[in-house]
Protein backbone atom coordinates (compact mmCIF):
# COMPACT_ATOMS: atom_id res chain seq x y z
CA UNK A 1 0.00 0.00 0.00
CA UNK A 2 1.14 3.34 -1.20
CA UNK A 3 0.60 7.18 0.24
CA UNK A 4 1.73 9.76 -1.94
CA UNK A 5 1.51 12.60 1.09
CA UNK A 6 3.05 15.78 2.26
CA UNK A 7 3.06 16.40 6.33
CA UNK A 8 2.13 19.63 5.62
CA UNK A 9 -1.18 19.01 3.56
CA UNK A 10 -3.85 18.63 6.04
CA UNK A 11 -6.10 16.31 3.95
CA UNK A 12 -2.90 13.93 3.93
CA UNK A 13 -2.73 14.06 8.29
CA UNK A 14 -6.03 12.85 8.65
CA UNK A 15 -5.26 9.94 6.28
CA UNK A 16 -1.57 9.65 8.05
CA UNK A 17 -3.60 9.83 11.52
CA UNK A 18 -6.01 7.09 10.62
CA UNK A 19 -3.43 4.57 8.95
CA UNK A 20 -1.28 5.04 12.44
CA UNK A 21 -5.52 3.63 13.82
CA UNK A 22 -6.26 0.69 11.83
CA UNK A 23 -2.47 0.06 12.37
CA UNK A 24 -1.95 -0.40 8.72
CA UNK A 25 1.97 -0.16 7.28
CA UNK A 26 2.53 2.44 4.28
CA UNK A 27 4.71 2.69 1.96
CA UNK A 28 5.05 6.25 2.23
CA UNK A 29 5.74 8.56 -0.68
CA UNK A 30 6.80 11.78 0.25
CA UNK A 31 6.80 14.84 -2.55
CA UNK A 32 5.79 18.28 -3.31
CA UNK A 33 2.72 18.34 -5.41
CA UNK A 34 4.12 21.82 -6.43
CA UNK A 35 7.19 20.50 -8.90
CA UNK A 36 6.11 19.95 -12.31
CA UNK A 37 7.64 16.37 -12.03
CA UNK A 38 5.89 15.36 -9.04
CA UNK A 39 2.78 16.44 -10.81
CA UNK A 40 3.18 14.81 -14.04
CA UNK A 41 4.14 11.44 -11.93
CA UNK A 42 0.92 11.60 -10.34
CA UNK A 43 -1.11 12.25 -13.38
CA UNK A 44 0.12 8.09 -14.19
CA UNK A 45 -2.59 7.35 -11.75
CA UNK A 46 -5.05 10.56 -10.16
CA UNK A 47 -5.55 12.89 -13.28
CA UNK A 48 -5.84 15.09 -10.66
CA UNK A 49 -2.59 15.14 -9.76
CA UNK A 50 -3.66 15.49 -5.90
CA UNK A 51 -2.55 14.34 -2.67
CA UNK A 52 -3.30 12.26 -0.86
CA UNK A 53 -3.39 9.59 -3.45
CA UNK A 54 -3.25 5.90 -2.16
CA UNK A 55 -2.80 2.73 -4.12
CA UNK A 56 -3.79 -0.14 -2.77
CA UNK A 57 -1.70 -3.70 -3.04
CA UNK A 58 -3.70 -4.82 -5.56
CA UNK A 59 -3.06 -1.39 -7.23
CA UNK A 60 -6.56 -0.06 -6.66
CA UNK A 61 -6.25 4.08 -6.61
CA UNK A 62 -7.75 6.50 -4.22
CA UNK A 63 -7.61 10.14 -3.81
CA UNK A 64 -9.56 12.42 -1.93
CA UNK A 65 -8.81 12.35 1.97
CA UNK A 66 -12.06 11.55 2.58
CA UNK A 67 -12.63 9.01 -0.21
CA UNK A 68 -9.46 7.55 0.90
CA UNK A 69 -10.57 7.39 4.68
CA UNK A 70 -14.00 6.09 4.11
CA UNK A 71 -12.00 3.12 1.66
CA UNK A 72 -9.23 2.17 4.51
CA UNK A 73 -12.22 1.83 7.19
CA UNK A 74 -14.39 -0.12 5.29
CA UNK A 75 -11.71 -2.64 4.20
CA UNK A 76 -9.09 -2.64 7.35
CA UNK A 77 -11.07 -1.70 10.01
CA UNK A 78 -11.06 -4.72 12.59
CA UNK A 79 -15.03 -3.38 13.38
CA UNK A 80 -17.51 -0.58 12.13
CA UNK A 81 -16.33 1.82 15.38
CA UNK A 82 -14.66 4.54 13.17
CA UNK A 83 -17.51 4.46 10.62
CA UNK A 84 -20.61 3.09 12.25
CA UNK A 85 -22.97 1.01 10.01
CA UNK A 86 -25.41 2.03 11.66
CA UNK A 87 -27.71 4.49 9.03
CA UNK A 88 -28.46 7.48 11.83
CA UNK A 89 -25.27 7.42 13.41
CA UNK A 90 -23.11 7.26 9.72
CA UNK A 91 -25.46 10.02 8.69
CA UNK A 92 -24.22 12.38 11.18
CA UNK A 93 -20.49 11.39 10.14
CA UNK A 94 -20.93 11.93 6.39
CA UNK A 95 -22.84 15.08 7.92
CA UNK A 96 -19.64 16.28 9.57
CA UNK A 97 -17.17 15.07 6.68
CA UNK A 98 -19.12 17.20 4.20
CA UNK A 99 -19.22 20.02 6.90
CA UNK A 100 -15.36 19.66 7.12
CA UNK A 101 -15.32 19.85 2.84
CA UNK A 102 -17.88 22.75 2.54
CA UNK A 103 -17.78 24.75 5.98
CA UNK A 104 -15.11 24.13 7.76
CA UNK A 105 -11.48 23.64 5.62
CA UNK A 106 -12.33 26.12 3.20
CA UNK A 107 -12.93 29.05 5.84
CA UNK A 108 -9.39 27.49 7.60
CA UNK A 109 -7.43 27.46 4.51
CA UNK A 110 -8.79 30.75 3.37
CA UNK A 111 -7.38 32.43 6.46
CA UNK A 112 -3.95 30.27 6.44
CA UNK A 113 -3.37 31.26 2.71
CA UNK A 114 -3.89 34.76 3.15
CA UNK A 115 -1.86 35.40 6.05
CA UNK A 116 1.22 33.31 4.79
CA UNK A 117 0.38 33.57 0.58
CA UNK A 118 -1.28 36.83 0.36
CA UNK A 119 0.86 38.22 3.20
CA UNK A 120 -1.98 40.11 4.74
CA UNK A 121 -4.62 40.40 7.33
CA UNK A 122 -7.99 38.49 6.26
CA UNK A 123 -10.62 40.78 6.30
CA UNK A 124 -13.78 41.11 8.42
CA UNK A 125 -15.70 38.72 5.86
CA UNK A 126 -13.26 36.38 6.06
CA UNK A 127 -12.86 36.48 9.99
CA UNK A 128 -16.89 35.84 10.24
CA UNK A 129 -16.93 32.70 8.44
CA UNK A 130 -13.75 31.60 9.91
CA UNK A 131 -15.67 32.23 13.35
CA UNK A 132 -18.82 30.72 12.53
CA UNK A 133 -17.23 27.81 11.43
CA UNK A 134 -15.71 27.44 14.45
CA UNK A 135 -18.64 27.94 16.14
CA UNK A 136 -20.82 25.15 14.56
CA UNK A 137 -18.01 22.79 15.55
CA UNK A 138 -17.96 24.16 19.00
CA UNK A 139 -21.90 23.72 19.11
CA UNK A 140 -21.00 19.80 17.53
CA UNK A 141 -18.71 19.00 20.24
CA UNK A 142 -20.75 20.37 23.11
CA UNK A 143 -23.43 17.89 22.86
CA UNK A 144 -20.85 14.39 22.50
CA UNK A 145 -17.66 13.55 23.37
CA UNK A 146 -16.51 13.72 19.70
CA UNK A 147 -17.46 15.50 16.40
CA UNK A 148 -20.07 12.59 15.10
CA UNK A 149 -20.34 10.05 18.04
CA UNK A 150 -19.42 9.26 21.48
CA UNK A 151 -16.27 7.37 20.22
CA UNK A 152 -13.63 8.28 17.92
CA UNK A 153 -14.96 8.38 13.77
CA UNK A 154 -13.17 9.34 10.71
CA UNK A 155 -14.88 12.56 11.08
CA UNK A 156 -12.59 13.56 13.86
CA UNK A 157 -9.59 13.18 11.95
CA UNK A 158 -10.52 15.19 8.82
CA UNK A 159 -11.85 17.93 11.25
CA UNK A 160 -8.91 17.69 13.67
CA UNK A 161 -6.42 18.67 10.67
CA UNK A 162 -8.30 21.54 9.91
CA UNK A 163 -7.98 22.94 13.19
CA UNK A 164 -4.32 21.93 13.26
CA UNK A 165 -3.90 24.00 10.32
CA UNK A 166 -5.60 26.96 12.54
CA UNK A 167 -2.95 26.04 15.57
CA UNK A 168 0.14 26.31 14.02
CA UNK A 169 -0.98 30.23 12.48
CA UNK A 170 -1.18 31.10 16.62
CA UNK A 171 -5.12 31.69 16.48
CA UNK A 172 -6.57 31.84 19.27
CA UNK A 173 -9.38 28.93 20.30
CA UNK A 174 -10.34 30.41 23.99
CA UNK A 175 -13.76 31.59 22.51
CA UNK A 176 -14.09 27.54 22.29
CA UNK A 177 -14.18 25.90 25.17
CA UNK A 178 -15.57 22.69 23.92
CA UNK A 179 -13.57 22.64 20.89
CA UNK A 180 -10.23 22.77 23.05
CA UNK A 181 -11.41 19.84 25.40
CA UNK A 182 -11.88 17.81 21.85
CA UNK A 183 -9.10 18.56 20.26
CA UNK A 184 -7.37 16.89 23.21
CA UNK A 185 -9.58 13.68 23.76
CA UNK A 186 -8.79 13.30 19.73
CA UNK A 187 -5.26 13.64 20.40
CA UNK A 188 -5.03 11.09 23.38
CA UNK A 189 -6.09 8.53 21.22
CA UNK A 190 -2.47 8.52 19.55
CA UNK A 191 0.48 7.71 21.97
CA UNK A 192 2.73 8.85 19.39
CA UNK A 193 0.88 12.26 19.04
CA UNK A 194 3.44 14.65 19.96
CA UNK A 195 6.39 13.27 18.05
CA UNK A 196 3.91 13.16 14.87
CA UNK A 197 3.00 17.19 16.03
CA UNK A 198 6.42 18.02 15.84
CA UNK A 199 7.60 16.67 12.81
CA UNK A 200 4.40 18.51 11.51
CA UNK A 201 5.70 21.62 13.07
CA UNK A 202 8.79 21.73 11.62
CA UNK A 203 8.12 20.58 8.19
CA UNK A 204 5.28 23.19 8.45
CA UNK A 205 7.70 26.11 9.24
CA UNK A 206 10.44 24.88 6.36
CA UNK A 207 7.52 25.34 3.59
CA UNK A 208 6.48 28.40 5.19
CA UNK A 209 10.34 29.43 4.37
CA UNK A 210 9.73 28.87 0.77
CA UNK A 211 6.43 31.31 0.37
Amino acid sequence: MQLYFNIVSPPCQSVMLLAKKLDITLDMKEVNPHLEEVREELKKFNPQHTIPTFIDTDGHVVWESYAIAIYLVEKYGKDDSLYPRDPAVRSVVNQRLFFDNGVMFPSAIDYANCLLKKKQQPSKEMLEKLEKALGLLENFVQKRAFVAAEQLTIADLCVLSSITLLGGLKYELEAYPAVKGWIGRVTSQFPDYAEFHRELEEKSMAYIKTL
